[in-house]
């Protein structure tokens, strides 16, 4: 009953209540990045959300778009800003997905869209992450983010998916902001960003 029915509606109230409570953050950091990265404040891409169904993802740009000699793009780690590293340290990058919750392509909490190109290599059990929509933080997020290796984030997600109560989304609010304040596993080991899915 949760999962198919009060959850959406804890999503749309919730994600309201923080856009007006965030709107003054939300307008400073727009104007900044607009300025910082040449007026394009957003990022946008095309992810899947439940059952797979693509949607458009909405995030601040953090990262440049700077290229090499043979026209392609810069490692993460040189593309990141000093103003999109402060914004992914506080995780304030993540603020305009709210839109996608009001939308219905996301809930707050669920498996994070992962990118579209990995579809094809999930196993059927990593499948199980897409049988909920996909939240702006989950179980894996506040079990290590982008600390965890790939079969211990698949893990998680399908935990989640298998026991999603409204309890359990309480307690990973409230893990969510702690791992905030203290900036806790925002990026994998030697690197800005999680490592590439390459399939089991």
């Amino acid at each position: 009953m949760y999962k198919s029915f009060f959850k959406r509606g804890i999503d749309f109230t919730a994600s309201v209540f923080v856009i007006v409570l965030l709107s003054p953050v939300f307008i400073t950091i727009l104007t900044v990045l607009f300025f910082a990265n040449n007026g394009k404040p957003f990022f946008y891409q095309i992810r899947p959300g439940k059952n797979g169904v693509l949607f458009k993802i909405v995030k601040f740009k953090t990262m440049n778009d700077k290229i090499d000699a043979n026209g392609n793009l810069l490692p993460d780690a040189l593309r990141l800003t000093k103003m999109g590293s402060f914004v992914r340290k506080t995780s304030l990058d993540e603020i305009p997905q709210l839109w996608n919750v009001l939308r219905g392509n996301m809930s707050l909490i669920g498996p994070r869209p992962l990118l579209i190109q990995y579809l094809d290599l999930y196993s059927d059990f990593q499948k199980k992450r897409h049988e909920i929509k996909p939240g702006i933080t989950g179980w894996a997020q506040v079990n290590g983010r982008n600390t965890i290796n790939w079969q211990q984030k698949f893990e998680f997600d399908v935990w989640y998916v298998e026991n999603c109560t409204f309890v359990l989304d309480c307690k990973i609010v409230l893990t969510t902001l702690k791992k905030v304040f203290i900036s806790e596993g925002i990026s994998a080991r030697d690197s800005a960003t999680i490592e590439e899915f390459k399939g089991n």
